[in-house]
């Protein structure tokens, strides 16, 4: 029994985005990583400092450091231990990306219901991310 299943060409790309999309994100993992480890960017929490806070709760380990929840994160990218979170976004925003593929292609081929979805997906997403809903953003 073979495997005679035709995969339409805009599925093809969504799922290729994904796949070198991730191992990009996973490859921007390790360098910021390794940035981070070599001491080229001066960490936000010196590692001392981490070591006797890293027992905390979440709420109380924040408010020790003076991080705010969201997305304020972006305005700590200067330093080496928030610049691993590039990769972490990167892979969050990688399915938008990817249906947004499939957006276009459902509405070359006039699919618009598959278009529709996509385009709701892509609004779900987002609207999960911002933080409006108290839940995402961080």
């Amino acid at each position: 029994m073979g495997n005679n299943v035709k995969v339409p060409k805009e599925q093809q790309i969504y799922a290729e985005i994904l796949f070198y999309g991730a191992w990009g994100g996973i490859a921007l993992m390790c360098i910021t990583f390794i940035i981070y480890l070599s001491g080229i960017m001066k960490p936000y929490v010196p590692i001392d400092t981490l070591q006797n806070l890293w027992n905390l709760p979440s709420g109380e380990f924040l408010e020790k450091l003076n991080i705010h929840e969201g997305w304020t994160w972006v305005y700590l990218l200067g330093k080496g231990d928030f610049l691993n979170f590039l990769g972490i976004a990167f892979l969050g925003l990688l399915t938008i990306v990817a249906y947004l593929t499939l957006v276009f292609a459902y509405f070359k081929k006039g699919d618009k219901i598959y278009a529709t979805i996509a385009v709701a997906e892509i609004l779900v997403l987002l609207l999960a991310a911002s933080g409006i809903l108290g839940s995402g953003g961080h």
